[in-house]
């Protein structure tokens, strides 16, 4: 395993780790302080915000630490122009979603206001795309102690919220100041460090398009199987059931920035060893697959066991309802980051154009499931349907598709233990060695 990825790895899950406490504890306190019905509404507009995301990156998010390692002489009008064009965008999303609350809920004004505050996030998630280079550049250790600092300031002024009993407006307009503010302080840290100068180029911006295309229907696609649940629970049944819903989301994806974390550090190594070999390639992915493999399952299974536990401790009685879809909604996000792992070999082995109908076939089953589950189980009808979506959607397809059969080899493959144990002998070795 390549010691300048673990560095990297380990920079970015120390702080994450650190923010992820923070964080946790700050929900949960809003959590409370606003109640199931009122935490529910700003899971919901969070749910339409994510459904713009994609269209707002432009699937640029998906080929820019690659376009960076294979053309780093051109960094500067890489990340310019994808800047560029991602903030034209999410002017256009922020729009989109305010019309869209409104026309599902034209006589609801404080969620079609709370939509609108909530989307402002999407303007400084353009800015957000200057951490791409810093993943590229293994310098991960940069945008993670920013963002350590930025978390404090920001959990400083949501405990100010909560004390001086702020309505829901401000929580939820609360959420872009994480992003505006890493932002601005990744970029200056960027040009402190010798970062190219931003450009834009037109005839970049098109041929970054023409690979980046074919994520932004997949990624809306993907959306609507990890959201589409909370807004139709929303509209099926009402806010408070979206807020129990909410809540066990919210707990399975509580160890998210780890495994965000370990993918974000190996793709520049990954995309390094095909240069060398295919089989320096396959090593490397397999070995990331059977990392993200046993550590979620490990996850699934505790959570499992300790679901009323964890809902009781972090949310209060009143989210007790929120145990029972825990206990099934963790199960997918193992399938969720094997998801993560697959597009690292799609992207590499140039088929983007496949994406479309793996995750159209997940997004048009979602919703069917949903619709047909939601009515008879509640919100355990919408894990379930989450479960089935993520497994058939990262794993089945993947034989049914003969083009990428060959990651599905892989990832079997990456299921034998002896490869993350020869792994950590290695490491190990390595330790003594060094001492």
């Amino acid at each position: 395993m390549n010691s300048k990825v673990l560095k990297n790895a380990s920079w970015i899950i120390i702080c994450k780790v650190i923010q992820a406490v923070l964080a946790l504890v700050i929900n949960m306190l809003t959590a409370r302080y606003l109640g199931p019905s009122n935490y529910g509404l700003i899971t919901y507009a969070a749910s339409l915000v994510a459904f713009a995301a994609p269209i707002m990156q432009l699937g640029i998010n998906n080929i820019l630490v690659q376009e960076i390692v294979y053309k780093p002489d051109r960094e500067g009008e890489i990340l310019g122009t994808s800047i560029m064009l991602s903030m034209i965008s999410s002017l256009f999303c922020i729009a989109g979603v305010t019309a869209v609350a409104f026309a599902l809920n034209p006589d609801e004004p404080v969620t079609v206001i709370t939509c609108l505050l909530y989307s402002l996030l999407l303007l400084f998630q353009a800015l957000d795309m200057i951490e791409y280079w810093f993943q590229a550049k293994l310098l991960s250790k940069y945008t993670s102690l920013i963002s350590l600092c930025v978390y404090f300031a920001v959990a400083a002024y949501k405990i100010w919220l909560l004390v001086t009993k702020k309505s829901i407006y401000w929580f939820a307009v609360s959420n872009a100041l994480d992003y505006g503010l890493i932002a601005i302080a990744a970029i200056i840290v960027y040009r402190r460090i010798g970062g190219g100068r931003f450009r834009f180029s037109s005839e970049l911006a098109l041929s970054m398009f023409n690979k980046s295309k074919h994520y932004i229907v997949s990624s809306m696609m993907v959306t609507i199987f990890a959201q589409t649940d909370k807004i139709m629970l929303k509209q099926m049944l009402d806010e408070t059931a979206t807020g129990y819903y909410g809540a066990a989301v919210a707990c399975a994806a509580l160890t998210g920035f780890i495994f965000a974390a370990l993918i974000d550090s190996f793709r520049p190594s990954i995309f390094e060893g095909l240069k060398i070999s295919e089989d320096v390639f396959a090593h490397r992915l397999t070995l990331l697959y059977s990392i993200i493999i046993y550590l979620s399952l490990a996850q699934s299974v505790a959570m499992t066991v300790l679901a009323r536990l964890v809902i009781w401790i972090l949310y209060g009685a009143s989210y007790a309802p929120a145990a029972g879809a825990l206990r099934i909604v963790v199960w997918y996000t193992t399938f969720s980051y094997i998801g993560s792992v697959r597009n690292i070999w799609i992207l590499a082995n140039n088929k983007q154009k496949y994406l479309w109908q793996i995750n159209l076939s997940g997004a048009l089953a979602n919703v069917l499931l949903n619709w047909l589950l939601i009515p008879l189980m509640g919100i355990h009808g919408a894990a379930l349907a989450s479960l089935i979506t993520q497994f058939f959607t990262n794993v089945v397809t993947g034989y049914i598709l003969a083009p990428i059969r060959g990651n599905n080899a892989i990832m079997v493959r990456s299921i034998d233990p002896r490869i993350l144990l020869e792994a950590i002998k290695r490491m190990r070795r390595k330790d003594k060695a060094q001492d």
